[in-house]
């Protein structure tokens, strides 16, 4: 079996575990557990609590104490047993600390299973930048795999879709130590605050770079708003359109979002060179005001399903525009010695503190606009106005960006754009 096919088999399941249960989460955590609001926020805020640090710790020890592929896959195999356990688990205390432990295993392995990927192709003397993101890409095909398998057997309602994504936590974990060996690093000395990308915090003393860290982080926000909560704004219709296609199988209607992203992709080389950055950046953030206004008047039923349909497709935008034009635009206007550095400030900013504040907002709103009857059960949402609080949110950071943010675009300093 060629490098290539075992590097797309890796990148394949490490994002069809992630898919099996993240979009589904948020219905199961308010339909089956019947969990509040707040609560349901709280849950998914362990997202950005697990990427604060874990991914700098594990990437220091896959560097200098344990060969990357062998973390890999004890991250793994360990998630898996956390995973079985969050199957098991109705009380809600115990599932936020279950969860907040299997992402403490989860989250670094995304960043391990990109650096085996490189080390591996470097060594098989492959162009990572021409091969790497034609196998990259199966990682998302993997998280729609995934994603549309739960919702077609029901296991999104369930807590199967832990189970599930146990078995194949479990055989990524076994599977990995049967990729080649990557050897410890001899000279890579940065420290876990440089890892962290704690020492980019300089780049604040410049206008431009405080101003784009601010809105990246304010950005994330909106990221953990979609994970968390159109699950379960599809599982709301069930009374009114039990027979709903976009309510029995809300995962595999909300895999479009994802199928989007693939083709989305494919225009930001374009955009990004004819554009340039900020008006790039402007879209995304339009875009999520698009997506969650969208959500806001859509519905399972006549022109509303039209309305979710065009709220799946404009995600592409708003997810792929923000993360590649944000990244490359730390590429490009950091000086070199805060280069790596200020590519995990980006991260933590965004996948951490973005992700919290996100989950602890919008559970905050969720539960202002719920009504609980005397049993403390939920009675109703008024999803229109929590959408329109997400979709004037998105649409207030555009106009501010706009203004606040200062740069030339200048063709030239993108320069080539591969994917």
């Amino acid at each position: 079996m060629s490098i290539k096919l075992r590097l797309t088999i890796l990148n394949f399941l490490e994002l069809f575990v992630f898919g099996a249960w993240l979009i589904s989460l948020g219905g199961y955590l308010g339909g089956t557990l019947h969990f509040e609001g707040f609560q349901i926020g709280k849950v998914f805020t362990t997202l950005g609590l697990a990427s604060l640090v874990m991914p700098a710790i594990i990437g220091i020890i896959a560097d200098k104490y344990l060969n990357a592929q062998k973390v890999l896959g004890i991250l793994h195999i360990l998630g898996a047993g956390f995973m079985v356990y969050l199957a098991q688990t109705q009380d809600y205390d115990t599932f936020f600390w279950l969860m907040l432990g299997y992402l403490a295993m989860y989250m670094p392995t995304l960043g391990l299973a990109n650096s085996v990927s490189y080390s591996l192709l470097t060594k098989y003397d492959y162009d990572v930048v021409k091969v790497f993101p034609s196998i990259r890409v199966w990682g998302t095909v993997g998280f729609i795999v995934a994603e549309v398998a739960v919702g077609l057997t029901d296991w999104a309602k369930t807590n199967e879709q832990f189970y599930f994504a146990a078995i194949i936590s479990l055989a990524l974990g076994i599977y990995s130590f049967t990729l080649p060996n990557i050897p410890l690093s001899k000279s890579n000395d940065a420290t876990l605050a440089e890892r962290m990308g704690l020492d980019a915090f300089a780049l604040f003393k410049e206008y431009k770079m405080a101003v784009f860290f601010i809105f990246a982080t304010l950005l994330g926000v909106v990221l953990q708003i979609s994970n968390a909560w159109a699950s379960e704004f599809m599982r709301s219709f069930t009374a009114a359109y039990p027979d709903s296609f976009v309510v029995n199988k809300a995962n595999v209607f909300i895999a479009l979002s994802q199928g989007s992203e693939v083709l989305f992709i494919l225009t930001i080389p374009y955009f990004l060179k004819k554009f340039g950055i900020k008006t790039v950046m402007i879209m995304s953030m339009l875009a999520w005001f698009l997506r969650f206004g969208l959500f806001g008047i859509g519905s399972p039923e006549g022109i509303g399903v039209g309305y979710l349909v065009m709220s799946m497709i404009v995600y592409g935008a708003a997810f792929d525009f923000f993360n590649i034009s944000g990244s490359l635009f730390v590429e490009t206007e950091t000086d070199s010695k805060y280069r790596s550095s200020a590519q995990g400030l980006f991260i933590l900013l965004t996948n951490g503190v973005g992700a919290i504040l996100g989950g602890l907002g919008s559970g905050y709103i969720v539960q202002k606009y719920s009504v609980y009857n005397d049993a403390k059960e939920l009675a109703s949402r008024d999803w229109f106005t929590i959408w329109g609080i997400f979709a004037l949110y998105a649409l207030a950071l555009a106009v501010l960006f706009a203004i606040i943010f200062k740069y030339k675009h200048n063709p030239d300093k993108i320069g080539e754009i591969n994917h």
